[in-house]
């Protein structure tokens, strides 16, 4: 790392990263956390962003003993080509500075909204699993896997670009491409019915109960 970055640095510890840090990003995993973080010292002058899901404020204020500022984050792969917009809790002008110039941030007003864009997250891979079920449907149809694949990547990459135009509703995204009582209408009454929307709600909820 520190021969393809000549900017990196490589500590002894984690105590050594704090000590040299202003901005401390904690992302081990919620269940590692205790391991990870016994008897690190966090000084009262460092700003610790949380990036754990599921552990809020107060109980890694309690893990790590410190007065220190603690602001919860949730960036996302996309944040790495800087098009991640980052929720944060509480609003901290160098956390959300720092998070502006990797695609920006969200501030949100209490704990509980937070919990229910973190919620949010956990539907990323269930669209890649509908992805994928469409390309094994089409399969079954005696489309290459390959074909399918491609195709589908195409139509959604393309499908997703109309989302910067934050001029028009998601529902009217949604109606924009749709022909009445066309295909993509049919689809979406007939699969994506009031149950279906129930299901995925009541899933959310279970979720969101999880990370309270």
């Amino acid at each position: 790392m520190t021969q393809r970055y000549p900017t990196v640095r490589t500590c002894a510890g984690n105590q050594e990263v704090v000590d040299r840090s202003e901005l401390v990003i904690i992302a081990v995993r919620r269940q590692d956390r205790h391991d990870a973080l016994a008897g690190l010292r966090v000084a009262e002058d460092k700003i610790v962003v949380n990036v754990m899901a599921g552990v809020g404020n107060d109980d890694l204020r309690r893990t790590l003993a410190t007065d220190a500022p603690l602001v919860r984050a949730i960036p996302l792969p996309t944040i790495r080509e800087r098009r991640s917009v980052t929720v944060v809790y509480p609003s901290h002008p160098a956390v959300d500075s720092f998070f502006e110039h990797l695609g920006g941030a969200l501030p949100v007003a209490d704990e509980p909204a937070f919990n229910v864009f973190s919620a949010l997250t956990g539907t990323l891979t269930t669209h890649y699993a509908y992805l994928a079920t469409l390309t094994s449907w089409a399969a079954t149809h005696g489309i290459p896997s390959d074909d399918a694949d491609r195709y589908l990547r195409s139509l959604f990459q393309g499908l997703g670009r109309s989302l910067s135009d934050q001029t028009r509703s998601l529902q009217q995204l949604a109606a924009d491409h749709e022909t009445p009582n066309g295909n993509n209408e049919r689809i979406r009454t007939t699969w994506f019915d009031q149950a279906n929307s129930d299901a995925l709600k009541k899933a959310l909820d279970a979720l969101l109960a999880d990370l309270r």
